[in-house]
């Protein structure tokens, strides 16, 4: 699984890095959990930060921001969805 952080480098962007990471460790999971900052790459996806990719799809954009329960749905789901 690949899960890219979009966003510019703020403190919202690492509060959301840092809730991804936590989530994949209580799941015990393998990820690879990238952090993009640049506003071009970011665009390609959404004008609203902080966002969250996974494999390539937007499943997070803007406020407010995802909870732990949040981004545990969205994981699980695309888990299960293969």
């Amino acid at each position: 699984m690949k899960i890219e952080i979009l966003g510019p480098g703020c403190a919202n962007c690492k509060k959301v890095e840092e809730t991804v990471r936590n989530v994949v460790s209580q799941l015990g999971i393998q990820a690879e959990i990238i952090h993009i900052k640049d506003i071009r790459e970011i665009f390609k996806y959404t004008q609203l930060t902080p966002g969250i990719l996974i494999n390539g799809k937007l499943k997070h954009s803007g406020f407010p921001l995802p909870t732990e329960d949040k981004i545990r749905n969205i994981i699980i789901a695309e888990l299960t969805s293969k």
